[in-house]
């Protein structure tokens, strides 16, 4: 069975910088577009950055310049570089995986940024 595994969360002062990391455990056919969502408390889960087979990146505006999102395919592993962290970061950050076939979600990690 196909499970995403995240890494990297935790807490962070303001300014600061966290690389989140998500592995697919298991066997995925044809993996497509990879990426990482977030929610906060009381809001929607939202789109951070998504990266698909060919290395196409898609930044939502509010972290363009700051976040770098990069994956291994021969690791099935999809990277967030975060940097200049400030308090409206902080949520749970969920890995997002879409293959030919299905489409997962990990099981989140905690971003508490502090100012």
């Amino acid at each position: 069975q196909v499970q995403l595994v995240e890494s990297g969360g935790g807490l962070v002062q303001a300014g600061g910088s966290l690389i989140l990391s998500c592995v697919a455990s298991g066997s995925i056919f044809m993996i497509r577009t990879m990426g990482w969502y977030r929610q906060a408390p009381g809001k929607q889960r939202e789109l951070v950055a998504v990266i698909d087979s060919g290395g196409i990146t898609n930044y939502a505006d509010f972290v363009k310049g700051r976040f770098t999102i990069s994956r291994d395919n021969a690791k099935s592993t999809v990277y967030l570089q975060m940097n200049s962290l400030n308090p409206e970061d902080t949520a749970v950050y969920f890995c997002y995986v879409r293959a030919i076939t299905t489409t997962l979600w990990g099981q989140g990690t905690q971003v508490t940024v502090s100012s």
